[in-house]
């Protein structure tokens, strides 16, 4: 119902607007036909009737945009509701049947299992959240450092694999070349929760095919470039830009995905703050999806290549003297 009346009003004001630019349009001509001998009153009239155009397409996107923001909202409000209810309702669930019935040792541990895991996804939303917040802040050179990408992808990949329960082979890293080095200037905890922000976007939307590469690689002799390719869902041409906006989700089937729909806008905005980029790219539907998470490459290491490009391995994508 609340999406049948946001259209509505969008369609409302989309009206209203192209009406009263058509009737400013209709004055301001008519001004002119009228007034045609005076060339200062038609010079007048002819710019203040552009003014007023101006001001109302600019007022109606501005309504257009405020209720699409809303409904954004709405369904961040509704997404967050559910992952905050869920786990705790879980975790009453099992605290309330360990309270009321004996339970055996081994059920008991099995509880405890369920119990953390759900508390560690509901740390995981208000964490996640809690980034959201952190990154409009746009705090620059906070805590970074030297890293070296291949540990910290290595490290995440298997957090991912722990957090997700999943077998050694359904998530691996690619290299160029055995010993290649890829080093950024970046804060370590906002860079690895980005990593495992796409690690577990591409997880989410595998569905039962969880088949995922992260390649590391170097563009341009500049540009560290991490693709984490899945075999999923896909995504539509349309929803390539869409994907990273705050409070954004995919749709599966026309059923969207549990989450915040922050993830990625998180991915990119720290991307950004470390002067760097995110992408997306996606065949369609269905044929999987890579998400490219881009940083700057370490000035040192810039240097080193610039002075000698072969102290890099030679088969780097990108590279070259």
């Amino acid at each position: 119902m609340n999406i049948t009346r946001r259209r509505g009003a969008i369609a409302f004001f989309i009206t209203l607007g192209v009406c009263l630019v058509g009737v400013a349009i209709a004055l301001n001509v008519g001004w002119v036909v009228f007034h045609w001998r005076g060339l200062v009153a038609d010079i007048l009239g002819f710019l203040f009737g552009l003014v007023l155009i101006a001001g109302m397409v600019i007022y109606t996107i501005f309504l257009v945009r405020e209720i699409r923001h809303s409904a954004a909202q709405d369904s961040f409000l509704n997404a967050v509701t559910h992952e905050l209810k869920t786990p705790i309702a879980s975790i009453r669930l099992y605290l309330e049947t360990l309270q009321r019935h004996p339970v055996d040792d081994a059920k008991r541990q099995e509880f405890y299992r369920i119990m953390l895991s759900d508390s560690e996804r509901l740390l995981g939303t208000v964490n996640t959240i809690l980034k959201a917040a952190e990154t409009t802040h746009n705090r620059r050179d906070r805590g970074r450092k030297r890293l070296e990408m291949t540990a910290l992808v290595a490290e995440c990949i298997a957090i991912a694999r722990e957090r997700m329960h999943l077998t050694e082979d359904a998530i691996s890293l690619e290299l160029p070349e055995a010993g290649a080095e890829f080093p950024v200037i970046a804060n370590e905890v906002e860079l690895h929760s980005a990593i495992l922000n796409v690690l577990d976007n591409a997880v989410k939307y595998s569905g039962g095919n969880v088949r995922i590469r992260a390649r590391l690689r170097i563009e341009r002799s500049v540009w560290v470039m991490l693709d984490i390719e899945d075999a999923g869902i896909g995504i539509a041409p349309e929803n390539l830009k869409r994907i990273f906006k705050r409070f954004y989700r995919v749709s599966r089937g026309g059923t969207k995905i549990h989450g915040t729909g922050l993830g990625l806008f998180i991915v990119r905005a720290i991307a950004r703050q470390h002067g760097g980029d995110a992408m997306a790219a996606s065949e369609g539907p269905g044929k999987g999806s890579t998400i490219t998470l881009q940083l700057p490459l370490a000035p040192a290491a810039l240097a080193d290549w610039n002075a000698s490009p072969a102290v890099y391995p030679s088969g780097w994508p990108g590279g070259g003297a």
